[in-house]
């Protein structure tokens, strides 16, 4: 009976120690196998990720330089609009003394005081510019007997030029009551002596010459109607 016993407690022994075993070898496959079957998805799941990644990167990093060099653009537009702008055009010229070149000329037939030319001035556009010698110089042709003296009407000092502003002058082309004089299509107009670029207008119609007179500038025209007083 004790035999019996003893035989019977020897496989119970037994049995718990091969469930123990088995437990043991189960939990010891268990998380190997798991940690082996997500090493091995997970590379699969990082790749996928990367490739949706970088596919989505790309359009997004071409688009940010595609911005920068619009940006680009507009910043060069914007200084070149500044540059070409307003400011250079503006200023050119401005608080300097009008030159020849610096003003348009008109010229028209008068029929006051027997008859003269009245010659309108007016900066070009962009020029703001100052008539600081009251009367042009003025002559017809080239000779000395050509050379209009001036009379002494209006003048303002300093005159300012720009934009609408004009300036009128008078020239009376003959003086004398006789028969004598030459004949002229243009006027030399220059607002110094030394001016080196001198305007040669058209008349309206050809002018007899002798001892012609000019007035100074007027921003009145009705004081540019020459005269010898």
């Amino acid at each position: 009976m004790r035999s019996h016993l003893a035989a019977r407690s020897a496989r119970l022994v037994l049995a718990a120690a091969a469930v123990t075993a088995l437990a043991a070898t189960a939990t010891a496959c268990g998380p190997e196998d798991i940690e082996d079957a997500g090493s091995s998805a997970a590379p699969s799941s990082v790749a996928s990720a990367g490739s949706d990644n970088s596919s989505s990167d790309s359009p997004s990093t071409g688009g940010s330089n595609a911005g920068g060099s619009t940006d680009k653009k507009t910043d060069s537009g914007a200084k070149t609009g500044s540059g070409s702008g307003s400011g250079d055009g503006e200023k050119s010229g401005y608080g300097q003394s009008c030159g020849t070149n610096d003003l348009e000329f008109t010229v028209t037939s008068e029929s006051q005081a027997g008859g003269y030319y009245l010659v309108t001035a007016k900066a070009k556009s962009g020029i703001t510019c100052y008539l600081d010698t009251n009367t042009p110089t003025v002559s017809f042709g080239s000779g000395a007997d050509g050379v209009a003296s001036p009379v002494g009407q209006g003048g303002e000092d300093p005159m300012k030029l720009t934009g609408s502003a004009v300036a009128y002058t008078g020239i009376s082309p003959k003086t004398t009551n006789t028969d004598d004089g030459k004949e002229f299509e243009n006027v030399i107009i220059a607002t110094t002596e030394d001016d080196p670029n001198p305007a040669e207008l058209k008349l309206p119609e050809p002018a007899n010459v002798d001892k012609p007179i000019v007035t100074n500038w007027a921003t009145n025209r009705a004081e540019a109607i020459p005269v010898i007083v």
